[in-house]
């Protein structure tokens, strides 16, 4: 009597996706056999706009279908876990057992080995999935240019070792994200190739776009509802952006604004670029800029720290440019704020816009044959010619942002700050950051000692309590003071 096999139970791998962008980098990791077998491959979409409901999700963008062939259901999160935001919204600890339950009922999971690849792992909607799966092993995979910098908060161990892999691009050829290595998370590359061959079927789908071919192209970012800029400031950033293009000799301007911003922004550049004597065609079309490299080649792509200023030249070969990275390097606060390491490698890595812009970019080259690590890629200060390594810039900016989940980086930091701190490279660190941390570029040479003394330490700390005191009795007196002229 033969005896029956043993009952398997089906593989289901789940991708969540709340971008087109990350929906295409997830269809270029399926393409390059980046996942092993699986039963089932259902996509989550996640629409985290402000109001989901005025906002078309990314199954609803042009070219969507191509992807949708990758997998073999689309699900939505907005719908599961309705009427809550997916950007607000994470499980009580003591609801996961039920949110899974509800999850498997509602998916036709049944009892499926789940697994999950899911994008930033520290917020929602990923961090909320993650814990409504408690058992299910992840992936995570990164699109831009955030997946170089540290984790933005400390991670629990319980999630955060259930991550086996980092998928990203190679943005910046050579340089190695620091984002998830607390863990001893590997990265891996999702090959140029392969995505710009997911691209490209993207743009055969896209509508036609009424805009000159081999124009200067202008980013909008909205970066006033992070609340980094004010509504006025990326209005002005807007100008910036149009003004060096022309003072560049760029005669056929085309501006793609993000799809939130307020069309004012829109009119105040048609209004300039009048003033100006330059050709200005706004983008109404909704699609992604690297669909617009393809149908449009511009002669020039120029915006603030969008990612895709860095796919522009990496992948497509394009001029491009930067603006106002000096205003946001100065105004992102805290220093922890996740966007630091954007910023500072489109500064790094791109020129000025500005036609009278005297300093040249830091230059991402080739591994030079280094041990790996922080030390694999190189590029050039223009003041001294010496051959500052991104890497090495990477350690001590995400050092600095996060000290405590990268201990391991403080002698990293360390020397790149005696050897590479200059005039150029100082815009990136923040003295009072430096002080706290103890790190070179602090004080003065000489002076150098006094963080590390715990004497002189000790009675700071005196002289700030003292002073926190003082001003608490002078606001006692002044609201006696008050009370008496009043009475």
């Amino acid at each position: 009597m033969s005896v029956p096999p043993p009952h398997t139970r089906r593989r289901t791998q789940i991708f969540l996706a709340s971008t087109l962008y990350g929906a295409a980098t997830l269809a270029a990791a399926l393409d390059a056999g980046c996942f092993t077998p699986a039963d089932r491959r259902l996509l989550l979409v996640a629409n985290t706009a402000a109001v989901p409901e005025t906002t078309p999700a990314l199954d609803e963008a042009p070219g969507f279908g191509r992807l949708r062939t990758r997998f073999d259901g689309v699900l939505s999160w907005n719908e599961a876990i309705r009427p809550f935001h997916p950007s607000g919204w994470t499980p009580r600890p003591d609801d996961a057992p039920l949110w899974e339950r509800h999850l498997r009922l509602l998916w036709d999971l049944g009892d499926d080995d789940v697994s999950l690849v899911v994008e930033s792992i520290q917020v929602s909607p990923a961090g909320a999935i993650v814990q409504c799966f408690p058992d299910a092993p992840l992936d995570v995979y990164a699109d831009g240019l955030m997946s170089y910098g540290p984790t933005r908060n400390k991670l629990d161990p319980l999630i955060g070792s259930r991550a086996g892999r980092l998928l990203h691009l190679d943005l910046v050829p050579g340089l190695q994200p620091l984002l998830l290595t607390e863990f001893g998370v590997a990265p891996e590359i999702v090959p140029t190739e392969v995505f710009t061959k997911v691209l490209a079927e993207l743009a055969e789908d896209a509508p036609a776009l009424d805009a000159p071919a081999g124009a200067a192209l202008l980013l909008g970012q909205y970066l006033s509802a992070l609340d980094i800029l004010t509504p006025e400031e990326e209005e002005q950033l807007h100008v910036r952006m149009l003004r060096g293009a022309a003072g560049r000799g760029h005669r056929e301007l085309v501006f793609k604004p993000h799809p939130a911003a307020p069309a004012r922004w829109s009119r105040m550049l048609e209004d300039e670029a009048g003033r100006l004597g330059v050709a200005l065609t706004v983008l109404d079309t909704t699609v992604l800029a690297e669909v617009v490299y393809q149908r449009l080649r511009p002669a020039l792509v120029a915006g603030c720290f969008s990612t895709a200023l860095v796919t522009a030249r990496t992948f497509y070969g394009l001029q491009a440019a930067r603006t106002g990275t000096d205003l946001l390097l100065e105004r992102l606060s805290p220093y922890q704020n996740s966007n630091r390491v954007p910023v500072t490698l489109v500064d790094a890595l791109l020129p000025e816009l500005s036609a009278g812009a005297q300093q040249p970019p830091l230059r991402a080259g080739v591994p030079q044959g280094g041990t790996g690590g922080h030390n694999a890629v190189h590029g050039r200060a223009e003041e001294d010619g010496e051959e500052p390594d991104l890497n090495g810039l990477l350690a001590a900016v995400g050092f600095a942002m996060q000290p405590q989940i990268y201990p391991g980086l403080r002698d990293a930091a360390e020397q790149y700050l005696r050897t590479h701190l200059t005039a150029r490279t100082r815009r990136y660190f923040k003295r009072r950051r430096l002080t706290a941390l103890a790190l070179p570029g602090a004080l003065p040479a000489q002076l150098s000692f006094l963080p590390r003394n715990p004497t002189v330490r000790r009675v700071a700390r005196r002289a700030r309590a003292f002073q926190r005191r003082l001003a608490k009795v002078k606001t006692t007196k002044t609201a006696k003071t008050k009370t008496t002229v009043t009475t």
